[in-house]
């Protein structure tokens, strides 16, 4: 398994790399760290799947998304990947979309015990996680360093791996495009996200403004994420 790919060429949507890996039709699946519901809708919109559980450990987030009237296959939950709410082999399908690293570090294992328990025998655990590169990483970090949290999640992959609780099916690296008008707008989406409290001084605050700007065009700032996914199955009886 490698953490990260000295070159990422494929650029794209993160929707064709799980349309191309997972097999929605009927699936039920159950998605850990739904945060504003964007995969969440994309996918029971697409009319595939038999049934979402969408989860959310923040609970400003979880309030909002129980406005939502307009998805009846999917039911929001507020949870925890390290305490799941849904029976032993109940699940095709487990989605943790930038999330993993969001557990706290002491219970990344436990998370991917409980993805384990969930899943039905043969399911899939689709797992992605930012990699600790880029420009959008190098605004990001001047307030919100990933670096350790990241690695460690990783490493809980790995040893899921190793310990033959999964087993790895695949490995697919990608460049998603990320575009914000203004400062106002990354502003407004990332530091004043709700799941993380960022209190930044007016000198960080300066410094991370310049950081961002250093990237905006007539047109407003775009960015390439890369992202990596590793996808696990639980082993068939």
């Amino acid at each position: 398994m490698q953490i990260a790919i000295p070159d990422i060429d494929l650029i794209c949507d993160e929707q064709e790399i799980y349309e191309q890996l997972l097999p929605l039709a009927q699936a039920n699946i159950i998605e850990l760290g739904c945060g504003k519901a964007e995969k969440t809708r994309a996918i029971a919109k697409a009319g595939k799947v038999a049934a979402i559980l969408a989860l959310e450990v923040d609970a400003i987030q979880h309030a909002q998304n129980l406005t939502t009237t307009d998805l009846p296959n999917v039911c929001f939950e507020l949870g925890c990947a390290e305490n799941i709410p849904a029976a032993d082999a109940s699940m095709d399908i487990v989605l943790m979309f930038k999330s993993l690293h969001h557990v706290p570090v002491d219970k990344m294992d436990l998370a991917l015990a409980e993805v384990h328990r969930v899943l039905k025998p043969g399911g899939l655990a689709y797992i992605s996680e930012p990699i600790y590169a880029g420009e959008f990483n190098e605004v990001l970090r001047l307030f919100h360093d990933e670096q350790q949290v990241r690695a460690a999640a990783f490493a809980t992959v790995e040893r899921a791996v190793s310990s033959n609780l999964m087993h790895l099916v695949t490995q697919k690296f990608f460049k998603t495009p990320m575009h914000f008008d203004d400062f106002s707008q990354f502003e407004a989406k990332v530091i004043k996200v709700t799941h993380t409290h960022h209190a930044l001084s007016p000198v960080l605050h300066d410094a991370v403004k310049a950081e961002f700007e250093k990237h905006m065009t007539a047109t407003g700032a775009n960015f390439f994420m890369p992202i990596r996914v590793d996808l696990l199955q639980k082993n068939a009886i």
